[in-house]
């Protein structure tokens, strides 16, 4: 039978199986236990730590241009400085960092809900949320004054809202464009997700309506924001930085016998200074775009024109090292990359101190004068220090998800495929963009968990399917 317009598929459950109480939470007591559990744990982190976590230097440039409000000319977009100014008038950091494990709450609870709608059982649902509820990546990126989390809870409540219904209204498709805008002015590897979701409502034939709905809502944010961009940095883009990011990628490639550039672009060949990772190029004082005057970011066009020839004249070698590098995710034992950066698995008991700098001076007198270096508080550090959390739960299962969801995803009308496209596309573009970092890779875990759990009930009533018409054949008309 078709579906009534608006209709959600749904995937049919068992009947009976469940007891008093969990028919009177309507199946919801073990997500209900779970996410307790886990607002618990975030409770217990910010009894820890005596302070949000700070990076040199991203947290501060965020902050600063939360007070300053213009857009950035190196790496940021302004998105994620937006709601930090919307907090400022608390002059807080501590309470950045609960409002982002409020967000990390409300991923999981997004998650649960969208998976419900589709009719899978309380405790499959709940099964999905783990991962992001518990996993001690998730709760330090909150903890953290860091976009990343922003943007995961954008992302997330795009598809919520594109998926409730089997056939989203054109205000549904308006919020996802606008939503997806905000993800993108957040953090720049969002924006092309908007063709992503903009191909799959083409491929559905949502209509012209909807179509339109998501472009307009979608764009127009980011317009407004390259033409703020343009009047303080006279260029209509969202950042100053994609041309830089890009040519660090190729330096691990990069032959320029093979590219043969012009002379202009000839000077951010290859010098012979190595680094550990395809990102720390950017960072290495001795790399051929860092011995330009003016500094990086006056050559991003430049930068841009020499990485774009260099994949061209050796796509072959783009690819290898953007697949070795996306190899890292699945890894049982997470690895260094670079070998500064330690993957998050474990909450650190400790003190780490903020180095001195005036820029730190600064956003101190201005956004939050209690900012320090963070320290573990005890008793509570040491119960965090305890808390494990398996490897293999990490890289191994990301890759299981992923190819649970693709396998989900493989037919028409599969509900699977647009979240684990996009899980696919939150991995590998800052890969291909820039380099491998554990923070890169979490924004692809929650879509992961969404297309796995949806491919999973509907391979399971395939399956179910063809066994019953199995045993009607043998018994006969």
């Amino acid at each position: 039978m078709l579906a009534s317009p608006g209709a959600v598929t749904t995937v049919p459950t068992t009947p009976g199986r469940s007891g008093p109480r969990d028919r009177l939470l309507g199946g919801h007591l073990p997500f209900a236990v779970a996410i307790a559990t886990a607002a618990g744990l975030r409770v217990l982190v910010m009894l820890g730590y005596d302070t949000a976590q700070l990076y040199w230097y991203d947290s501060f440039t965020y902050l600063n241009t939360a007070v300053h409000l213009e857009p950035s000319g190196a790496f940021h977009p302004a998105g994620y400085p937006f709601l930090l100014r919307l907090l400022l008038p608390f002059h807080s950091v501590q309470l950045i960092a609960g409002l982002q494990h409020l967000m990390g709450l409300g991923t999981a609870l997004m998650i649960y809900l969208v998976l419900r709608r589709h009719a899978l059982p309380g405790w499959g649902a709940a099964l999905a949320t783990l991962p992001i509820l518990f996993n001690p990546a998730f709760l330090r990126l909150e903890h953290a004054v860091l976009s990343d989390t922003q943007v995961i809870f954008l992302v997330t409540a795009a598809l919520t809202v594109l998926m409730w219904r089997e056939r989203p209204s054109a205000r549904a498709a308006a919020a996802t464009g606008l939503l997806l805008a905000l993800a993108g002015l957040t953090r720049t590897v969002a924006v092309p997700l908007l063709g992503l979701v903009l191909l799959h409502l083409l491929l559905r034939r949502a209509g012209r309506r909807r179509v339109v709905a998501l472009v307009v809502a979608g764009t127009l944010p980011l317009a407004a924001y390259a033409g703020w961009y343009q009047q303080h940095h006279g260029r209509f883009a969202l950042s100053g930085s994609d041309g830089v990011a890009l040519w660090a990628r190729t330096m691990t490639f990069a032959d320029c016998s093979v590219i043969r550039p012009p002379a202009r672009e000839a000077v951010l060949c290859p010098n012979g200074t190595v680094v550990d990772a395809a990102s720390e190029y950017v960072w290495a004082a001795g790399a051929s775009l860092n011995r330009l005057p003016g500094g990086r970011f006056a050559h991003n066009d430049l930068a841009r024109s020499f990485a774009l020839r260099a994949i061209a004249a050796q796509p072959l070698d783009y690819l290898r090292e953007v697949a070795r590098d996306t190899s890292l995710a699945f890894a049982a034992t997470p690895v260094r990359h670079p070998l500064r950066v330690s993957p998050a698995l474990t909450f650190p008991v400790g003190s780490w101190p903020l180095p001195a700098f005036p820029l730190i001076d600064q956003v101190r007198r201005e956004y939050d004068g209690g900012i320090r270096g963070m320290s573990s508080v005890e008793p509570y550090g040491n119960l965090l220090g305890g808390y494990t959390y398996p490897g293999v739960l990490h890289g191994p299962l990301l890759g299981a998800l992923l190819l649970l969801g693709g396998l989900g995803a493989v037919g028409r009308r599969r509900p699977a495929l647009l979240p684990w496209a996009t899980a696919v596309f939150l991995l590998v573009a800052p890969i291909a963009a820039l380099d491998f970092d554990h923070r890169y890779v979490l924004p692809s875990i929650p879509m992961a968990c969404l297309a796995a759990a949806l491919a999973a009930a509907g391979l399971s009533h395939r399956v179910r399917a063809c066994v019953a018409a199995g045993r009607r054949g043998r018994r006969g008309p």
